[in-house]
């Protein structure tokens, strides 16, 4: 029995927990109907409470608008509680079936967040299965793809239908006099899915594999317990490869180097989905680009990934949504002292103290010290400004014979270009007195005798 094969999913994949309130997602269409009816019959087993919730896209002007009565009128019926909501679709600048689907989501989601339900349940079928994994094979997804809809989502999302047939859908339904909308726009040879559901399936099935809608699920099945355990390694490498910062998501080219090919892409993927939020758009080429990047012996270089830009420079590859990378605009404002300063688009935060009578520190180490960063106050105007480095910088470091371009000391201290943008300087009108990384100039550096010393550090530093 179809009850039976339902609960069966359920339990292998613990779709609820005892007691849970589940919001079933329903659109009036056989699927979803099913889906109400069998966890009404099956609730009891896991002490559920049900309730409707319905989008309207609007897309289908009346006939939307029927489908949201029939749904509001079916939850009456049952004696279920039914959230609508209607979401203007056609204003999107997505194709429709991107933005229906983003619409539908973010109204679960919101449902999840929210609380007001532990989990949500959707209709989806074996059917939709095998039309997914063929679609996303078409299109060129790895085996991430392949797996195509999951059971069981981080989130909350169920799909209890998922080992039920269309078919065996359509006669649950005509077998109990349960009635359903029929949606007209899955007819339509507009939508990519619905020609390969009307088209290129039932040709495949003719001319090539009679069971493949067989072959596809257990692809996807083969695809998500593979998806299962590359999870759990993923995981374990992106917490040792992957560190967020300034934000930005950075890794190590030998990192890349080093892993297995497959490792290496999936870790890649990872990356992407950090910086973007999800992987949209992305294909094998954008992986393959990037590990091309990362395998070059020396150079910079850059990959214009879906909404992500990668760039390599030196030893560091570097993953920051598109348009949102604030190490691009400079800064200069003063610079009070006492006072603490934050540079702009990092983490820095840039400390300048006096202290007086230098001499009775503890360590005389911890003033003179070029790592420190501690200035002559009298050899200063006292008029300073804090900015981002600029090309053609250049200044004097303490224990140098002369001056040298930072730009050269940062090539020798491998410091990738997107630090260098946001690195902070300390000006005294034209004259830089100090860098991070490098410390204080030789003509301004404090030594024993100053009688007040200004120390600039990171904040937080000791």
């Amino acid at each position: 029995m179809l009850a039976d094969r339902v609960a069966e999913t359920i339990h292998r994949y613990r779709m609820f927990e005892p007691g849970q309130h589940a919001g079933v997602a329903v659109s009036g269409g056989a699927d979803s109907v099913c889906l109400l009816y069998l966890l009404l019959e099956l609730a009891p087993r896991w002490d559920l409470r049900l309730s409707v919730l319905h989008l309207n896209h609007g897309l289908r002007g009346e006939e939307s608008q029927q489908d949201e009565e029939f749904v509001r009128s079916l939850a009456a019926r049952l004696g279920l509680e039914a959230t609508v909501r209607a979401a203007d679709v056609a204003a999107s600048p997505d194709n429709l079936e991107q933005a229906a689907r983003d619409a539908r989501l973010a109204f679960f989601r919101e449902h999840l967040a929210g609380g007001s339900v532990a989990r949500i349940a959707l209709g989806h079928t074996r059917n939709d299965q095998a039309e997914t994994v063929l679609f996303r094979f078409l299109r060129g997804s790895g085996g991430a793809g392949l797996a195509a809809i999951h059971p069981v989502t981080a989130g909350g999302i169920v799909r209890p239908l998922l080992a039920a047939d269309r078919a065996e859908v359509e006669q649950y339904l005509r077998r109990r006099g349960i009635a359903w909308r029929q949606d007209s726009s899955n007819a339509s040879l507009q939508f990519a899915r619905n020609r390969i559901r009307h088209q290129l399936l039932p040709q495949l099935r003719r001319e090539w594999n009679p069971a493949i809608g067989d072959t596809l699920t257990r692809t996807a099945d083969w695809a998500l317990a593979e998806e299962e355990y590359w999870e759990a390694e993923i995981g374990r490498l992106a917490a040792r490869h992957l560190v967020e910062r300034d934000g930005a998501i950075v890794a190590g080219v030998e990192s890349l180097r080093e892993l297995p090919l497959a490792a290496a892409r999936r870790l890649v993927r990872r990356a992407l989905e950090r910086a973007k939020g999800d992987l949209r758009g992305v294909n094998f080429d954008h992986i393959a680009a990037i590990l091309k990047l990362a395998s070059a012996a020396v150079g910079h270089g850059r990959v214009a990934a879906p909404g992500v830009e990668v760039t390599r420079s030196l030893d560091w590859l570097r993953f920051v949504p598109r348009g949102a990378d604030p190490s691009k605009t400079g800064y200069r404002f003063e610079a009070p002292v006492p006072g603490t300063l934050r540079v702009p688009g990092t983490g820095i935060a840039i400390s300048l103290e006096l202290i007086e009578k230098a001499e009775t520190l503890e360590s005389a180490d911890s003033v003179y010290n070029g790592e420190t960063g501690c200035l002559d106050w009298h050899s200063l105007s006292g008029s300073l400004e804090l900015r981002s480095w600029r090309p053609g910088d250049q200044y004097q470091p303490r224990g140098s014979t002369g001056e040298e371009k930072i730009k050269i000391l940062f090539q020798k201290a491998r410091i990738p270009l997107w630090e260098r943008r946001q690195s902070p300087v300390v000006t005294d009108g034209s004259a830089i007195v100090w860098t991070r990384r490098f410390g204080p100039a030789a003509p301004f550096a404090a030594r024993p005798g100053c009688a007040v010393v200004l120390r600039i550090r990171e904040a937080g530093s000791p």
